[in-house]
């Protein structure tokens, strides 16, 4: 891990030297106690910033959803000839998304990346163009049904403003980028309204540090942002779940089988994700073109039906609230949307990655559970549970660890969002196995392979002069 903070104090006789510190940064910019109450000022007026603007890209993503229902509706009256209406609607709403994007590239995608490659000193700050550019394109492209989530783009706006409001303050160059590094896990607490997961998000897998100042930036910026955002939209866990038993001893080892065979899922989303994007960038088909084409086949997906596609929310509460799903239906949403979401992404289009990897967990947790039940019968019943509400649950874990490799946030946002916490046992065992196996398969986390992407894209072979690597 890359180190902050600047020599200690030299021993006596012996010559003091100078250790070049993250950002070129030569001294230590907290020394000063004045220059530590400034900067954790701008970082408290950051967060009320992003519980705003926050706020309203969540509270505008929830109008997006109803407008599309009711579009949709209004789309079968018209009968088979309606179905022109949701993939013109998509490929539309994909063409502007991806044009926001295409006019300004770091808005492009999730930008959780990007807010990584500045840690890592592998770019510079980008600048205001982001913020209206991911909102409004995240805005139209998520909210028109495509397989992508709202917290990316949410993480990418709270660090975009933590760096503008770090001008407003004249910070010094450290400090604006330590902010934009630092102060993007609120916009993750907004998008979920978990405040704990967004602080863990920055610390395990933005700067993988538990410095003083970042903590510090993170308890600061989280809570006041989720405060500020529930002016905007309602507070509470964002999934509501039935009671659920806590399966005895004998039950656990089902959640590490279920954990072990998981890790190879996700690294197929992630190579799927990958390869896609690495198909698009070889084709000679324009951008705009290709992101409509793809907004065209989620509308024709969308016309069949909504459970398919978008973020996928919708679609885990059913689960989560114990919706009897026959297993092929569980199995054709598994498939489909596991297609979807690569495909979504691979338009360029602001969206993020999150939403969507736990529908696909939820799902992968369900289906386990009834196959399990079908070949097993009253004997599997008597083990896992008449119910795969559980299984989906820590599915939604499994999965997130298998992909992004963030176990403890990935733990601690479901248990948030689900105010659940009767599974964390389970939810324990079965990230464990899938750590153990995505390590094994030696395949690297989703945002370090987009970052990678990313620089190559922008002709970044390389950190910038004088930076540092810093390893998972």
């Amino acid at each position: 891990m890359t180190p902050e903070t600047g020599p200690g104090r030299p021993a006596p006789g012996r010559r003091r030297t100078v250790t070049t510190m993250k950002f070129g940064a030569r001294t230590d910019p907290f020394g000063s106690r004045r220059t530590m109450i400034v900067f954790t000022l701008a970082a408290g007026v950051a967060a009320v910033g992003i519980g705003l603007v926050g706020g309203a890209f969540r509270w505008c993503l929830e109008r997006a959803g109803e407008l599309r229902g009711e579009l949709l509706v209004w789309a079968h009256t018209l009968g088979p000839a309606g179905a022109i209406v949701p993939v013109s609607f998509v490929a539309a709403c994909a063409l502007i998304g991806r044009i926001f994007a295409r006019i300004t590239p770091r808005a492009s995608g999730s930008g959780i990346q990007d807010v990584e490659a500045v840690w890592h000193e592998e770019e510079e700050l980008p600048g205001p163009a982001v913020l209206p550019a991911r909102f409004l394109g995240g805005v139209i492209a998520i909210g028109s049904g495509m397989v992508m989530g709202r917290e990316g783009p949410t993480v990418h706006l709270g660090a975009t403003i933590g760096a503008d409001i770090g001008r407003w303050f004249r910070l010094s160059d450290y400090e604006r980028k330590l902010l934009y590094t630092t102060v993007g896990g609120a916009g993750l607490a907004v998008a979920f309204n978990a405040p704990i997961g967004g602080a863990l998000f920055t610390i395990e897998e933005v700067t993988r540090s538990f410095r003083v100042r970042v903590v510090l930036i993170t308890l600061v910026t989280t809570s006041v942002a989720v405060g500020v955002s529930r002016y905007l939209v309602p507070g509470g866990a964002i999934f509501t779940v039935p009671p659920i038993a806590t399966p005895g001893f004998v039950g656990l080892w089902p959640y590490l089988l279920f954990g072990l065979l998981t890790a190879p899922l996700g690294v197929a989303y992630n190579a799927l994700t990958m390869g896609l994007l690495r198909h698009t960038d070889r084709m000679h088909v324009r951008a705009t073109i290709r992101a409509t084409l793809i907004g065209a086949i989620i509308g024709a997906v969308l016309w069949f039906d909504p459970l398919m596609v978008g973020g996928g929310e919708s679609l885990t509460q059913l689960q989560l609230a114990g919706h009897p799903f026959a297993l092929l239906t569980l199995l054709a949403l598994l498939a489909v949307r596991f297609l979807l979401g690569p495909l979504s992404y691979a338009t360029g289009a602001p969206g993020g990655l999150f939403a969507p990897l736990l529908a696909i967990g939820a799902l992968w947790g369900a289906v386990f559970h009834d196959m399990l039940v079908a070949i097993g019968g009253p004997a599997a019943v008597a083990l896992l549970g008449a119910s795969p509400v559980p299984f989906a649950l820590v599915g939604m874990v499994a999965f997130f660890t298998a992909t992004v490799r963030a176990p403890l946030t990935g733990i601690v946002l479901i248990v948030e969002m689900t105010a659940t916490t009767t599974l964390i046992t389970e939810m324990f065992i079965a990230t464990a196995g899938a750590l153990f196996v995505a390590a094994l398969l030696n395949a690297p986390p989703i945002y370090d392979s987009l970052r990678d992407r990313m620089l190559a894209r922008r002709g970044s072979h390389g950190p910038v002069a004088g930076a540092k690597q810093s390893s998972r």
